[in-house]
């Protein structure tokens, strides 16, 4: 007999959780707007004569490809039908946005540390309105770590239980990995370690987050 989540927005919106839903956009604002000046001072920073590209035992020897169609119309795609995933699964939205919220600010934190110019063989975004999205979120600067290849690896771990979920959120981590490698917008060591950097997130939002982490594990009969 298959199981009913009896947990609806109903519940999210109840005096329970509605501090918790309101601490989550909190912030997601909050780390949009850290992302957004983190990305200002990476694309000053980059202006800089000491900014320039490292090698990397990966790029030097893969020919660069052009697939800006998979990095950015997919990635954007994946974000909304990702999000229209996260918006079904009620039980999941407040564990979610605070997972999410969290790793945009690790990221962010990280893409403003160390800094390396773009590797000369890189594809360029191009012009167009995702383009130009893609540009002004300054996504081709913020090399470590990678959010093409984190972002879908934590959302399998959020819902690892659902396996359908897991597998298309970790084969969308993988092609997107491999993409940015073959397109040269990516360290190998961006890519190579986003996984890790993305469970390490989830690991601090379940300790950070116990409730809202509880509250997906649980299941109404």
């Amino acid at each position: 007999m298959q199981e009913t989540d009896s947990f609806t927005y109903k519940d999210i919106f109840c005096d329970g959780e509605l501090y918790s839903l309101l601490t989550a956009l909190f912030m997601l604002g909050f780390a949009y707007v850290f992302e957004h000046f983190a990305n200002i001072y990476a694309f000053a920073y980059s202006e800089r004569p000491t900014s320039s590209f490292v090698g990397d035992l990966f790029l030097d020897n893969l020919p660069a490809v052009d697939l800006n169609l998979i990095i950015i119309e997919g990635a954007f795609l994946a974000i909304v039908l990702g999000t229209l995933y996260v918006l079904s699964k009620p039980r999941h939205i407040l564990f979610a946005l605070k997972t999410l919220a969290l790793f945009i600010i690790v990221r962010a934190l990280f893409i403003s540390l160390t800094h390396v110019g773009v590797y000369p063989t890189h594809i360029d975004p191009g012009l167009g309105f995702f383009a130009n999205i893609y540009s002004y979120l300054n996504f081709q600067l913020g090399f470590f770590f990678s959010g093409h290849t984190g972002l879908p690896f934590l959302m399998a771990l959020i819902f690892w239980d659902h396996r359908t979920a897991r597998l298309v959120f970790l084969s969308m981590s993988l092609v997107f990995g491999v993409a940015v490698l073959l397109a040269h917008i990516h360290y190998s060591i961006d890519v190579l370690a986003a996984p890790f950097m993305a469970y390490g997130i989830f690991g601090v939002a379940k300790r950070l987050f116990p409730r809202d982490y509880a509250l997906i594990k649980s299941v109404d009969a």
